[in-house]
């Protein structure tokens, strides 16, 4: 495995790409295979499933160290929430919330995993500034600011049009894509904004074999 740690934009914040994550990604990708993906829940546009067990057992150590580098956070990790998930929802059938950038959590301790599982890398990941107050992290201090300005933009401006974001958009700057490769893992902080830098050319397969096959994992580090 390598690791490299980037920085996001002008408030730079971290970015860990780890490059060969996983000794087996190809065993993984046989285990989704096998398993029962269902319709996901909290706002992910698409299908999620269980990991194996072994999963994050083995990453935890490695996920630790490279947090411990880039984000200052030593303490104990703990997995909120973890699975193989696939983006697959239609873009005509995405909810004004699925197209546009997104916080995972507002508080420093919590930190988001994507591994991506494609052999041919796919779409990646992408990050964003909102340019009414020019925030790219959303925390609890500036929660209810920015989703103030957002609430007013859109009642004013309408929702954005059917579709994934990407790119810049009239209320978002994207300022970094980070591309999908097989086997890479990202670590960032769960308030930066961002989202799912899927295409409009991207298939949305939900079957494991042929989609956006990731691991999404939702991390508290003390």
């Amino acid at each position: 495995m390598t690791i490299r740690i980037a920085t996001i934009g002008a408030e730079a914040q971290p970015l860990v790409i780890l490059d060969d994550f996983a000794p087996d990604a190809d065993a993984l990708r046989g285990h989704a295979a096998a398993a029962d993906f269902v319709p996901a829940l909290n706002h992910y546009p698409g299908v999620r499933a269980a990991l194996p067990p072994s999963y994050l057992a083995a990453q935890l150590p490695l996920i630790a160290a490279a947090a411990a580098e880039a984000f200052g956070r030593t303490g104990r990790v703990t997995v909120i929430d973890a699975s193989f998930s696939i983006v697959s929802t239609p873009a005509d059938a995405l909810t004004i919330a699925q197209r546009l950038p997104h916080i995972d959590a507002f508080t420093p301790d919590r930190i988001a995993l994507v591994h991506y599982l494609s052999p041919e890398g796919g779409d990646g990941t992408a990050f964003y500034r909102h340019r009414a107050t020019g925030f790219e992290t959303v925390d609890e201090a500036r929660r209810d600011i920015f989703f103030r300005h957002l609430d007013t933009e859109l009642r004013h401006r309408g929702p954005p049009p059917p579709g994934y974001v990407c790119g810049d958009t009239p209320l978002f700057e994207c300022i970094r894509s980070e591309p999908a490769r097989y086997n890479r893992a990202l670590l960032y902080r769960s308030s930066n904004l961002h989202s799912g830098a899927i295409g409009p050319d991207a298939g949305l397969s939900p079957d494991p074999g042929a989609g956006r096959l990731t691991v999404t994992a939702f991390l508290s580090i003390g």
